[in-house]
């Protein structure tokens, strides 16, 4: 990994994410995953946590999906991804089994934070609170009242920063035997 030079500012766009970026999305999501979350759990938990996660093509499909960009050696990278659902669905990726993909009512049913990843070259910038921010305001846009989200265990400390509550914890043990936490947490808009 090449850390950046972060005592200078460093200027970044957002953009929604199309299907055309579903590669860059994906090997973002993996080095984000073999990296950050490192200090938080052990290699065989990281393993079981990576079967619930991956590309929600929905969210590509909906436009509710962001990816941050910058320049870095003269050339656009993306340092960061994630955005909000208005679907049932609280966390995975397409290949996620039981997945509630129909439309939530902003009346009664919460949007989603959903698949939130930094790049680990590029962590500690703000780029988790900006992709939070884009989806909180979406949400609220869109007429909902309160967000979701499932977090992992590395995921917890920035949602509770910005005003998550948790509401309970699930424990899936995944085919390598390892157990994988999933915090639901809440937010009022």
């Amino acid at each position: 990994m090449n850390q950046i030079n972060q005592s200078k500012p460093v200027k970044m766009s957002y953009r929604v994410a199309t299907v055309a970026d579903i590669a860059e999305i994906i090997s973002l999501m993996q080095v984000s995953i073999a990296i950050n979350m490192k200090s938080f759990i052990s290699e065989a938990e990281i393993i079981a946590t990576q079967e619930k996660m991956g590309v929600d093509r929905t969210l590509l499909e909906d436009k509710t999906y962001f990816v941050i960009e910058t320049v870095s050696n003269n050339k656009t990278v993306m340092v960061g991804c994630g955005g909000w659902g208005k679907r049932k669905t609280l966390y995975g990726g397409d290949q996620t089994t039981g997945r509630d993909d129909c439309l939530s009512d902003p009346d009664k049913d919460p949007a989603r934070i959903r698949a939130m990843y930094t790049h680990p070259d590029w962590t500690r910038l703000g780029i988790g609170k900006w992709l939070l921010a884009l989806g909180e305001n979406a949400a609220r846009d869109a007429g909902f009242k309160s967000i979701e989200l499932g977090s992992t265990v590395p995921g917890e400390p920035l949602y509770i920063n910005c005003g998550y509550q948790e509401i309970n914890r699930e424990t899936h043990v995944a085919l390598n035997g390892a157990e994988s936490v999933i915090i639901k947490m809440v937010k009022m808009l």
